[in-house]
């Protein structure tokens, strides 16, 4: 049998036992908290430091379109950046502007990065080739063949020309000009058609209504058949343009016709 006083001490010593490994895991626990707290604010720190670090290497990319070369690398390397000249173009700024760049303004690169640009060889000179007394077509062909471009085209009616033949144009021919300049055009569209007074043909036969305006030169574009109570068919019951209208050859004309 175990003795009242020995029984108690072993149970105290194990009470104390228990209540040391419980501060012992606490203190572990306390501790790795610490660490981990200690260890997420050094990392934050280092990724803070190397983001502050990274954007202290990178630049806004200037505009530097229109600019002599000169300048624009001097604006360039300003900003820690370099330029490299990727070709030469005919253009209408003057010869060593920046005709375009790349990477664009406003686009953020590294620091050390190159931009690209295209210079300018100024405007390339051309001789405007002679181009009245054809057609516009033929001209137009020409014009683009010379690297030229078709600008305003006037038209007017002229007797004793044909039609569609270009009666002047500007620049006049022989003159030396910038690239891709544009060609304006004056066009004769022939003699004047003849004009007309569109006659009443309401109540007419057809065949009469026909007759009457193929005699005078006047072209019938549509016939529409409709049933009209109390018209016996094929009498015109309407007209456009209407009775009275000035009308030529090239005017569209409709009847419309009683079925």
């Amino acid at each position: 049998m175990r003795h009242p006083r020995k029984g108690a001490r072993l149970d105290s010593e194990r009470g104390k036992a228990t209540v040391t490994i419980r501060e012992r895991v606490n203190w572990v626990l306390r501790m790795s908290l610490m660490l981990f707290i200690l260890a997420s604010v050094a990392f934050l720190s280092a990724l803070t430091t190397m983001r502050y670090a990274v954007q202290g290497r990178e630049v806004e990319v200037p505009d530097v379109a229109g600019k002599r070369a000169s300048e624009a690398q001097r604006v360039l390397l300003a900003r820690g950046i370099g330029m490299k000249v990727e070709d030469r173009i005919y253009s209408p700024l003057p010869v060593d502007q920046v005709v375009r760049q790349s990477p664009p303004p406003k686009m953020t690169v590294k620091k050390g990065q190159f931009a690209h640009v295209v210079l300018s060889l100024g405007p390339q000179r051309e001789t405007v080739p002679q181009l009245d007394e054809r057609s516009v077509r033929a001209a137009k062909v020409e014009l683009l063949q010379a690297g030229m471009q078709v600008g305003e085209i006037s038209s007017l009616y002229l007797p004793d020309t044909t039609d569609d033949l270009v009666l002047q144009q500007d620049p006049l021919p022989g003159t030396t000009d910038a690239a891709t300049p544009h060609e304006n055009f004056l066009v004769s569209l022939g003699p004047r058609p003849a004009a007309y007074v569109m006659p009443d043909l309401v109540g007419l036969p057809l065949n009469e209504a026909t007759s009457k305006l193929n005699n005078a030169g006047l072209k019938i574009a549509k016939i529409a058949a409709s049933p009209v109570p109390g018209f016996p068919s094929s009498l015109v019951v309407a007209e456009t343009p209407g009775r009275g209208h000035p009308v030529d050859v090239d005017t569209p004309i409709t009847l419309q016709v009683s079925q």
